[in-house]
């Protein structure tokens, strides 16, 4: 596996972190997709993993495109755009999708620039911190391209249909403040601070039940896009699941005792 990308697991937490720091962790090469998508898989599948923290090394979160890349390759593109969508298709659109699947919770730990589909990365996760000096750009428009990741999608849904079309029709950068007034970030910690207000969190949400929390995550992923009805079958059946759990009688056990509860996963 490249070292493009790396996955570090400590207890019941996992950290991924775009290692490309010289050239501010870009997402087009094929090797950091298939990482970030094997990671993501594999998290999923691993009992053990109860939340997932993503960052960056160096000073920029992630960059987005390579637009050199993209200079470089235009009239090539051009002469054969029915090739365009399958490099998509297998390529950075695999990573939304692999984030589709995954039901552990996940936090992206903005550390700096987050541009173009690095911001539409932050997206995919659940909740995001951000440090003082991140700056975030839907700016797709400002190379003359449009968000082939699945950001259209996505920033609506965490900023609202107003602010993602400004973001996305003028491509201007936002501060960390400002991220965190149109609920892009959910807190703005300094630089220094921001790995440990990120682990600070992710503990939190490892101290609850996995699999309530596993469950709680898919609810709220498929009330995105489905009806009431859909989901209101789809959470009594989960309920179901939920009360056989020796997790769940450990709870209410230790709410009658007055105690802190002890959940194993079982």
């Amino acid at each position: 596996m490249t070292d493009k990308v790396l996955y570090a697991q400590d207890g019941a937490i996992v950290t991924i972190t775009l290692n490309m720091p010289e050239s501010r962790n870009p997402l087009t090469d094929t090797d950091v997709v298939d990482a970030i998508v094997e990671y993501l898989d594999r998290m999923n599948a691993d009992g053990s993993v109860r939340v997932g923290i993503l960052t960056g090394a160096g000073s920029a979160f992630s960059s987005g495109g390579n637009v050199k890349r993209m200079h470089e390759e235009a009239e090539r593109r051009a002469k054969a755009p029915v090739l365009t969508p399958k490099y998509y298709k297998f390529g950075i659109q695999r990573i939304p999708m692999a984030f589709e699947r995954l039901d552990v919770p996940m936090i992206a730990a903005v550390n700096g620039a987050a541009i173009g589909a690095g911001l539409d990365l932050t997206t995919m996760c659940d909740l995001r911190i951000a440090g003082e000096s991140a700056k975030f750009a839907e700016s797709f428009v400002k190379v003359g391209i449009v968000p082939g990741d699945g950001g259209a999608w996505l920033l609506p849904r965490v900023v609202g249909y107003s602010k993602a079309c400004e973001m996305a029709f003028t491509g201007d950068m936002l501060d960390a403040k400002e991220a965190l007034a149109c609920g892009l970030v959910s807190r703005v910690v300094p630089d220094a601070e921001l790995m440990a207000e990120a682990n600070k969190l992710a503990a939190r949400i490892a101290a609850n039940p996995p699999h309530a929390v596993r469950m709680a995550k898919r609810l709220l992923m498929e009330g995105r896009h489905t009806r009431l009805d859909t989901l209101l079958e789809m959470s009594a059946t989960m309920q179901a699941l939920a009360h056989t759990t020796a997790d769940h009688r450990e709870a209410a056990q230790a709410f009658l005792e007055k105690r802190r509860p002890n959940f194993t996963g079982e």
